[in-house]
């Protein structure tokens, strides 16, 4: 009853097993399909503990294809993925014959619509490197010794640290502007360009670092952009670009006169090593301390060589007159220095006599004495004073205080 529900099968059909018709189907798939993009939706994302990831690609509600990235092929996404995310996958159809399932093993992946992007990235690549921008003869060699150092980036976030830290460590009396920019998302590249040109108005950085920490290739895209290239081509100053890992490449790395892996690897080609510079700078001293010291020992045995020589004994003879001359006229002038003191000393002792002649004090000497009132003020006359006044008398060797009993004017001295 149930195989004539069904409908009889011919007799002279052929059965496949399971494994046959699926080996089949597998090798219809895989040559029929050895290498296809696909664009779809990423869904129901896993990593397995193996180290291979495993999703979904799918189209909206109608239609989903099963696919497989496997743990060698990882190191080439630029990416993260996630749920959600529309991508364009680039790989072989294949079957999975213990589940009659057919997926797609993915070699490449890019996000959706990076295709266009690329093709417009090369495009303008192209035109760039025609006018020159990215000529090596352009190109110009960092400062050996910066005093003073810009850096465009992002004021928040790793790179920043990483570059201020190696700076600081390396040479710490440098000297660092900081051009706060965005360095991805809409009008990153206007603010980027616009601080490379405002540092060059400003004049006093001798060497720019410009860039920012990894990320995808959207998130570095803001390097890519003609702005950011034109303004850095266009420095005056000299420029280091550090943009994402050492992997990452933009159009700003080709403009710029010195392109580094990494921030931190930035700020080392920037500022030499105090260390090493130390280092250098006292062997170099020790150097030219031996050479010197040799060469005086050098001439000093070459003069001693000549004066031995019979032809320059009435030189060295020379040499020693001379000397005694030098010597004689020194005792000279110090016995003419010692006059010259003696006839002023004269002179003082004579100028000092008069004045003590013209001294007050030589009148006392005669038994003359110096009266002042109670203020202190010398008295010239008896008419300054009163009966009961307290004077002070002055003597050549002393002096005492008095009292007034009695007034006599000129005319009864």
């Amino acid at each position: 009853m149930g195989t004539r529900g069904m409908g009889a099968a011919p007799a002279t059909e052929r059965i496949y097993g399971v494994v046959e018709l699926t080996r089949l189907i597998k090798g219809t798939l895989e040559s029929g399909y050895p290498a296809v993009w696909v664009r779809g939706e990423i869904s129901g994302l896993k990593r397995a503990e193996s180290g291979h990831i495993y999703l979904t690609l799918k189209e909206g509600r109608d239609a989903v294809l099963s696919a497989v990235i496997w743990r060698a092929t990882l190191p080439r996404l630029s990416f993260e993925l996630r749920d959600g995310l529309e991508v364009e996958a680039f790989g072989a159809i294949q079957l999975y014959e213990p589940r009659g399932q057919y997926q797609l093993k993915i070699n490449e992946l890019r996000p959706a619509g990076l295709g266009a992007l690329l093709l417009a990235l090369e495009e303008l690549k192209r035109k760039l490197q025609a006018e020159g921008l990215f000529d090596e003869a352009r190109k110009r060699a960092p400062p050996r010794f910066p005093r003073r150092i810009g850096l465009v980036t992002s004021p928040t976030g790793a790179a920043v640290r990483d570059m201020v830290r190696v700076l600081r460590a390396r040479w710490p009396s440098i000297a660092i502007v900081l051009a706060p920019v965005r360095v991805q998302g809409e009008g990153a590249a206007a603010e980027i360009a616009g601080a490379i040109a405002a540092m060059n108005r400003l004049g006093t950085p001798d060497l720019l670092i410009v860039g920012r920490g990894g990320g995808s290739i959207e998130d570095l895209w803001a390097f890519n952009e003609e702005k950011v290239v034109r303004a850095i081509a266009g420095s005056r100053i000299p420029v280091i670009t550090a943009i994402g890992h050492e992997v990452d490449m933009t159009l700003a790395d080709f403009a710029a006169d010195v392109r580094a892996a990494t921030p931190s690897h930035a700020a080392e080609v920037a500022v030499p090593d105090r260390a090493e510079v130390a280092r250098r700078v006292d062997a170099l001293d020790r150097r030219i301390v031996r050479a010197v010291r040799n060469a005086i020992a050098d001439r000093r045995r070459y003069l001693e060589a000549l004066l031995e020589k019979y032809s320059f004994r009435r030189l060295r003879d020379f040499f020693g007159l001379t000397q005694q001359r030098v010597d004689d006229a020194r005792t000279r002038l110090a016995r003419a220095l010692i006059a010259l003191l003696h006839t002023g000393r004269i002179r003082i002792d004579g100028f000092a006599g008069r004045l003590r002649a013209l001294s007050p004090r030589l009148v006392l000497e005669r038994g003359y004495c110096l009266a002042r009132d109670a203020d202190g003020t010398l008295l010239r006359s008896a008419d300054a004073l009163a009966i009961g006044d307290r004077i002070a008398v002055e003597f050549a060797r002393g002096a005492a205080d008095a009292r007034v009993e009695a007034i006599r004017g000129e005319e009864n001295p």
